[in-house]
Formats: C-alpha cells, sequence, structure tokens
C-alpha cells in the first residue's frame, strides 16, 4: 500500500459516511439548529480551534522529524484558520481552546505517527472540507460572498492537507504500518460520522438522506 492508495481505500470504504457529514445537515449538527450567522461562524472557529489543540499536543511529544514539523505547521494554519474565521464574528467566543468533541477527543488518543498521520491529515480533512462546504453554502444563501469567499479559501487548505498527508504516510510507514494507519483514519471517519448522527437523532432528525 502507499498513501494514495489508503487515500482511495478510505474514501470508497467510507464513502455513504463521508457523503452525509457533507450534507444541509452537517450544520445543523454542528450548530444543535441554531441557523445564524453567529452560531454558524462560532461552530466554525470552534472546530478550527480544536484542530490546532489536537495538532500542538501531538508536536509536542512527535519524534519523528518529518511529523513533528508537519503537525507544527498544520497547527499554526489551524490557528490562523479559526482566527479568519473569528473575525468575520460581531463577537468572537473567548474560549481559545474548547472541550475537544468525539473527533479530537478520539485523534489524541492516538499515539503512534502512522495513525496520527492518516487520521489527522488524511481522514480528518476529509471530513473537515466536506463541512465546510456547507459553511461556504450557508454564506452564498445569506448573499455573504466576502465571508464565502473566506471560507473557500480555508476548504481549499484542509483539502490540500490530504494530499500533504497521503504523501508523510508513504515517508513514515514501513510494511507493518500501513494496516494500522488505514483502521485509524477509517475509525476517524466512524467516530466523526457516529456524533453527527447523535446529534442529529437527539434532535429528532434523521441522519439518512431524503430520497
Amino acid at each position: 500500500m502507499d498513501g494514495d492508495t489508503l487515500v482511495d481505500t478510505l474514501t470508497e470504504n467510507r464513502a455513504t459516511e463521508l457523503d452525509r457529514l457533507g450534507s444541509e445537515k452537517a450544520l445543523v449538527a454542528s450548530t444543535a439548529a441554531r441557523l445564524d450567522r453567529a452560531s454558524v461562524l462560532a461552530a466554525a472557529t470552534a472546530a478550527e480551534r480544536r484542530a490546532a489543540e489536537t495538532f500542538e499536543r501531538w508536536a509536542a511529544d512527535e519524534s519523528t522529524d518529518a511529523a513533528r514539523a508537519a503537525f507544527e505547521r498544520v497547527a499554526a494554519r489551524e490557528r490562523d484558520h479559526a482566527e479568519r474565521v473569528a473575525e468575520l464574528l460581531d463577537d468572537p467566543e473567548a474560549d481559545p481552546d474548547p472541550d475537544p468533541d468525539d473527533l479530537h477527543a478520539h485523534l489524541r488518543d492516538l499515539d503512534s505517527t502512522p495513525e496520527r498521520v492518516a487520521a489527522g491529515l488524511v481522514a480528518r480533512p476529509l471530513v473537515s472540507e466536506r463541512s465546510l462546504l456547507q459553511v461556504v453554502n450557508f454564506f452564498v444563501n445569506e448573499a455573504d460572498e466576502a465571508a464565502a469567499d473566506v471560507v473557500r479559501d480555508l476548504r481549499a487548505e484542509t483539502r490540500a492537507l490530504v494530499d500533504d498527508g497521503a504523501a508523510l504516510l508513504d515517508d513514515c510507514c514501513g510494511d507493518d504500518d500501513w494496516d494500522r494507519a488505514l483502521d485509524a483514519a477509517d475509525r476517524t471517519v466512524a467516530v466523526a460520522y457516529a456524533e453527527y448522527e447523535e446529534r442529529l437523532e437527539a434532535m429528532g432528525v434523521d441522519p439518512k438522506p431524503v430520497c
């Protein structure tokens, strides 16, 4: 296996979950159905801050130089993302590091380099870029092209992490690491989807698409 094959395998195996995580119900789940500008931006800011905290923690105890450097770069980028989104808020949330959701609690429990790279730099951005698409759509519908453009840039940068993650996996995975890496990535999408599903069902919303 190589990094590109892992990405292809993950997206094929979890196609249904990824599609639903990118549906219009994603905002309903992340905002507890508060579909107003402030709530959408606050949820997006919190997501970026959680990600930054996760990568900062990984960088602090990562023994592989290439992975540590990647985690530091991503942490800085996620901080920048959070600031760019928060600037769109009239009253930015003061808490710089929200408590982890299920996704980031899961990620922070990972301790091997191949697992972290596959989960954090492949699976997480595959989930996040789909969620960000719905934030873009929200602002397009609100006729706020300036905000939509900000989030479009964030989404493009997030999606680019998948290629970076695939390349880093090629460098850090030995023959015996690929199955563990793929399993970590697969579980990451599963955790994100389970949380999405649980939040919607708690509000009486069917997570499945309406046919």
